[in-house]
């Protein structure tokens, strides 16, 4: 439970779901933490929780999409901590479903602001830190989308496979540097995001098993599960992992 015992931790998308999860987790495994999100009152009450445990927290609102406030936000990482050894870029949207043709500019545009202009705006503040001080670990938050086609969530798709081309293209230019970068794709998540598209169903739950149904396991990922996955990933002892995309999916791209 000490794996990370000293080691600073990034996570941005920290507020709700798998970031906040993430935190909680390095948390309890001795790390100390930046965290951000938009959700200015969701982030809050994430670093009080963690502070109230013990943990040494710097915590900013950020929106990724804006190039200004993820410099900010890295630098003052760096100021306080010394250094950054973990970042994992989780920040994302999931808008409209809709199909390709009936998809407004707008969700297109903010999709892609926040999920691909994001992760790589974090990337370009991040790797200069960890060549500078002799390495380190992202991980980037993919989906089971950004691996195959999602009808009625082109714009989606579009922007998670764009966040694996990424990572794979950053992995291969700073291996020599000692700097690991992997993407994580989960399949459905039982996230605060995923419970308010339910709530827009006629029958949610049968949705549920709708939406489950191609995956071998049949049900939703718990976020306790994909965190379990993304803890691995950012393990140092797991120092060989680089450029890869990590599925936790229930068996769903198996079949």
């Amino acid at each position: 439970m000490t794996q990370f015992n000293g080691k600073v931790v990034l996570i941005t998308g920290a507020g709700n779901g798998i970031g906040r999860e993430a935190a909680q987790q390095f948390a309890a495994r001795g790390a100390r933490l930046a965290i951000s999100d938009i959700d200015e009152q969701a982030l809050e009450s994430c670093a009080q929780r963690l502070r109230s445990g013990g943990t040494e927290v710097v915590s900013m609102t950020c929106d990724v999409s804006d190039s200004g406030q993820v410099q900010r936000f890295v630098r003052e990482t760096v100021s306080h901590f010394g250094r950054l050894d973990i970042a994992v870029n989780n920040a994302g949207v999931e808008l409209s479903h809709a199909k390709l043709a009936d998809v407004t500019l707008e969700a297109f545009d903010t999709t892609m602001a926040i999920n691909v202009r994001g992760v790589f705006l974090c990337m370009q503040q991040q790797i200069p830190q960890m060549v500078a001080q002799g390495g380190g670990a992202i991980l980037n938050l993919s989906s089971v989308a950004g691996l195959g086609g999602a009808p009625t969530m082109s714009h989606y798709a579009a922007s998670k496979h764009a966040v694996i081309g990424l990572t794979k293209s950053a992995a291969a230019e700073y291996g020599k540097d000692n700097v690991r970068i992997n993407a994580l794709c989960p399949f459905i998540t039982r996230t605060d995001m995923l419970e308010r598209t339910l709530d827009l169903m006629p029958d949610r739950e049968q949705a549920l098993v709708r939406l489950t149904a191609p995956a071998p396991l049949r049900r939703a990922a718990s976020v306790e599960e994909v965190v379990a996955a993304l803890l691995m990933v950012c393990d140092p002892h797991n120092s060989f992992m680089t450029g890869a995309e990590i599925k936790v999916d229930g068996g769903f791209t198996a079949v």
